[in-house]
C-alpha cells in the first residue's frame, strides 16, 4: 500500500488545472477555466476548474472533486492507481507499506486485465529486441518502414513470436490468470486448447489518453491468404473500439497546443506524422469513424483537418465520416494525397517543412472541397447535379451553429452557380423530414437568435442553506468583527434593534446564531456537512479547502464541490435577483456572513407570514382571526426591521 506520506505529498504538489488539463482543452474565464465536459457530449463549455480551490465541476453530468476523482472518473483508476499516476507525472517517489493477502485479493476485474496487457507490451518488446526471430523479422520491419529506434521505443513497438502458445505459456509460468489472458483477447481458449491471437505479427499497442494499454493492433508479415492482415484485440471491459483512437496519448497535448488535429486511417499513418514532427495526429485504426472517437478530439480542439489517400475510395470513405464530425460542432477541413500516396510514403518521402507546407496548402475547408469534388463527378449530367446538390445540402443540415450553416449555404451556392433559394428550400425539406414539421418558406429562411430556455426556478432556501456550507468551507477558520443586531422590546412594547460589536471565529458565529434561532437545515446533505463541518473546525487546528475534500468521503466530497462550484455558474445579477447574497470584492468577510445570516432570517419570516396568511383562510372564529393578523403583523414588523437591517448590510 502507498504510505500517507506519498499521498500527503502528491495532494500538495498535484495541480488540478495541470492533471486536467493533459485532458481537456482549458480555457481562462476569470479567476477560474472552463472546458468542455469529457463526460457527455456538450457543445457549450459547461466543465469549470477552480485552481484556487483545487477542485472541478462537471455541470453537464453533474460530477466534481479533486484532482483524485478527476482521474478515477475519466480513466476509471481506482484510488491508488490515481495516486501512482500524479505521483509519475510529478517525479514524486512513492513510499510503500507491505499489503496484506486480502487487500491483494481485492485487486479489481479491470486493474488485474490492465495488468495483463502492461505484461503482453513488454513481452512484445523484449522479444523483438532480444531474440533473434524479433530482430530478424519483427524490428527488420519496422525499420524497412523508416522508424528509427526512438520512434519504435516511444510508440512500444513490439513481435509476438511465430509459436502457438510462446506467449500464453510465459504468462502462466509468470502467475499471470488465463481467465484475465482470455478476457483481454491476448489468448483464445477453445475446449482444452490455448493459443495466442497474435502469433507471428508484429504488435502495435493501443493505448488510453493516459498512457494505459488497452489494446493490441497486430500486422501480419506473411503472405497467407487465411490470415487476416491486420488484428485487434476484440471488445473487453478494458477495450472499446469505438471510443479509442490510435495515438492519442502521444498526441493530446499537440492537439491542444496546435487547436488542430490530423485525423488519419492506420497505425504507420500515425507514427509517420509524429516522426515527421508532425505529432498532433490520431487516427481511427482502420474502423469506421464513430462520434465518441469525434468526442474524443472535441475534448482537446474544436478543428479537425481529415487526410485521406490519393485515390477515390480513400476520398469517400473520408468524406463519409465528415458528416459525423459536423454533427458535434466541429470545424472541418480536408486535405487528399496525389495520386498513389497516403500520409505514410507522403511523410516519408519528404522533409518536416515540406510536409507542414504541403499541409497548409492541401487543406481545404470541407465545403469547398466536397462540393468541388461533386460538380466535377456530376459534369452536364443535370439529373446526377440534381442528386449531388442534395448530397451537400445534406452535409450542411449536420452543422448545429445556424450562422455557419447560412455562411457554407451561401458559399454551396456560389461554387455549384445555384439559387440560394433552391439550397434554402432543399435544406428546409431535409430538416421537415428529419423532425416531421412543416417546412419554413425558402425566402423567410434566415439566421435568428435562438430563445433561451426559461430560467430554472430558483429555491431561496436550497441556496441559502448551499451559502451557509460554502461561507464556512471559504471563511470559517477566519476572525472577524461582527456588528450584530439584538432584537429588544422596548417601554412601548415594539420591537426595535440595538447594534453591538462581537469579534469570533466565522464558524463560530454562525453556529452560535442559528442555535439562537433555533434554525436547522431541511436539507440533510447539508445538515451533514454542516455538523461534520464545525466539529472539524472546533477540534483541528489547521483546515483547508483541499484538507476537508481529501478527507471526506468520496459521496460528501462530490456533495462539498457541488456546492462550492454551483454558484459560478450565475451572474451576480442572477442571485440578487432572488435575494441570494453574494460577496463582492468591495464587501467584507463579516458583512457578507451578516448578510447571509440576515436573509435566511428574512426567509423564513416570510415563509411564517405565508403560512399564517393561508390558515386564516380555514378560521371561522373572530377571536382566533384577530389573534392570527396580530401575529402576522408582529411577524411583518420583524421582517421589515430584517430587510431594513439587510439594506444597510447591502
Amino acid at each position: 500500500m502507498i504510505s500517507r506520506t506519498t499521498i500527503d505529498n502528491v495532494f500538495e504538489t498535484a495541480r488540478v488545472e495541470e492533471v486536467i488539463g493533459d485532458f481537456v482543452q482549458l480555457k481562462k474565464s476569470g479567476s477560474n477555466m472552463k472546458g468542455l465536459s469529457p463526460f457527455t457530449d456538450e457543445r457549450s463549455p459547461s466543465f469549470m476548474v477552480s485552481p484556487v480551490k483545487q477542485i472541478w465541476k462537471d455541470f453537464s453530468s453533474g460530477k466534481g472533486g479533486n484532482v483524485v476523482a478527476f482521474l478515477m472518473e475519466h480513466e476509471h483508476f481506482t484510488y491508488p492507481e490515481a495516486i501512482r499516476y500524479l505521483a509519475k507525472k510529478y517525479g514524486i517517489e512513492i513510499e510503500e507499506t507491505q499489503q496484506s493477502d486480502e487487500q491483494k485479493e481485492q485487486a479489481n476485474e479491470k486493474e488485474s486485465m490492465y495488468l495483463v496487457s502492461e505484461y503482453a507490451n513488454k513481452f512484445f518488446q523484449k522479444r523483438m529486441h532480444e531474440t533473434d526471430e524479433g530482430q530478424a523479422i519483427g524490428l527488420s520491419y519496422f525499420k524497412e518502414r523508416g522508424f528509427t529506434p526512438e520512434t519504435i521505443k516511444k510508440f512500444d513497438l513490439g513481435y509476438s513470436p511465430d509459436d502457438w502458445e510462446v506467449f500464453t505459456k510465459a504468462a502462466l509460468d509468470d502467475g499471470y490468470q488465463l481467465n484475465y489472458l482470455e478476457k483481454t483477447g491476448l489468448t483464445i481458449v477453445k475446449e482444452n486448447k490455448k493459443f495466442d491471437r497474435f502469433k507471428g505479427r508484429v504488435m502495435f499497442p493501443i493505448h488510453s489518453m493516459s498512457g494505459r494499454v488497452l489494446g493490441f493492433g497486430g500486422r501480419i508479415l506473411s503472405n497467407t491468404k487465411k490470415a487476416a492482415k491486420y488484428l485487434n484485440s476484440p471488445e473487453s471491459d478494458i477495450y472499446h473500439k469505438s471510443k479509442v483512437l490510435y495515438g492519442i496519448y502521444y498526441a493530446k497535448q499537440a492537439i491542444a497546443k496546435e487547436d488542430n488535429c490530423y485525423l488519419v486511417e492506420g497505425y504507420t499513418d500515425v507514427i509517420q506524422f509524429h516522426q515527421s514532427g508532425i505529432e498532433n495526429t490520431v487516427s481511427s485504426s482502420g474502423t469506421a469513424l464513430t462520434p465518441e472517437q469525434i468526442r474524443l478530439i472535441n475534448r482537446l480542439t474544436k478543428n479537425i483537418t481529415v487526410l485521406f489517400d490519393g485515390d477515390a475510395a480513400g476520398t469517400r470513405a473520408s468524406l463519409r465520416g465528415i458528416d459525423l464530425i459536423l454533427e458535434q460542432g466541429m470545424n472541418v477541413k480536408v486535405c487528399p494525397f496525389p495520386e498513389g500516396e497516403d500520409p505514410d510514403s507522403f511523410a516519408r518521402a519528404n522533409s518536416e517543412n515540406e510536409l507542414r507546407e504541403y499541409l497548409q496548402e492541401n487543406s481545404h475547408d470541407f465545403i469547398t472541397y466536397k462540393a468541388s469534388l461533386l460538380m466535377d463527378e456530376s459534369k452536364s449530367d443535370p439529373v446526377k447535379k440534381a442528386g449531388l446538390i442534395r448530397d451537400m445540402v445534406n452535409s450542411i443540415s449536420k452543422i448545429p451553429d445556424n450562422i455557419q450553416r447560412e455562411v457554407y449555404l451561401q458559399e454551396c451556392s456560389r461554387i455549384m452557380d445555384i439559387s440560394e433559394d433552391v439550397l434554402y428550400a432543399t435544406l428546409a425539406q431535409i430538416e421537415n423530414k428529419d423532425s416531421n414539421t412543416s417546412a419554413k418558406p425558402a425566402k423567410n429562411m434566415q439566421v435568428v437568435k435562438e430563445t433561451s430556455a426559461p430560467k430554472k426556478k430558483v429555491d431561496q432556501l436550497y441556496e441559502l442553506e448551499r451559502k451557509i456550507i460554502s461561507l464556512l468551507v471559504l471563511y470559517g477558520k477566519e476572525e472577524s468583527e461582527f456588528h450584530d443586531i439584538i432584537l429588544k422590546q422596548n417601554e412601548q412594547g415594539e420591537m426595535v434593534y440595538e447594534s453591538e460589536v462581537q469579534k469570533a471565529r466565522v464558524f463560530e458565529k454562525i453556529f452560535l446564531d442559528l442555535q439562537d434561532d433555533e434554525i436547522e437545515f431541511t436539507n440533510e446533505d447539508f445538515k451533514e456537512l454542516f455538523l461534520l463541518l464545525i466539529e472539524k473546525m472546533n477540534s483541528e487546528d489547521e483546515f483547508g479547502v483541499e484538507m476537508i475534500i481529501n478527507d471526506l468521503e468520496k459521496s460528501q466530497a462530490i456533495k462539498l464541490t457541488d456546492i462550492l462550484m454551483e454558484e459560478e455558474q450565475y451572474e451576480l445579477h442572477d442571485w440578487e435577483r432572488h435575494d441570494i447574497p453574494v460577496k463582492k470584492k468591495e464587501q467584507g468577510i463579516s458583512q457578507y456572513v451578516t448578510q447571509t445570516i440576515l436573509s435566511l432570517r428574512r426567509y423564513l419570516v416570510s415563509q411564517k407570514i405565508n403560512e399564517l396568511v393561508e390558515a386564516m383562510k380555514d378560521v371561522d372564529s373572530e377571536e382566533n382571526r384577530t389573534e392570527m393578523i396580530q401575529e402576522i403583523m408582529s411577524y411583518t414588523s420583524l421582517s421589515t426591521i430584517l430587510s431594513d437591517r439587510l439594506g444597510r448590510v447591502m
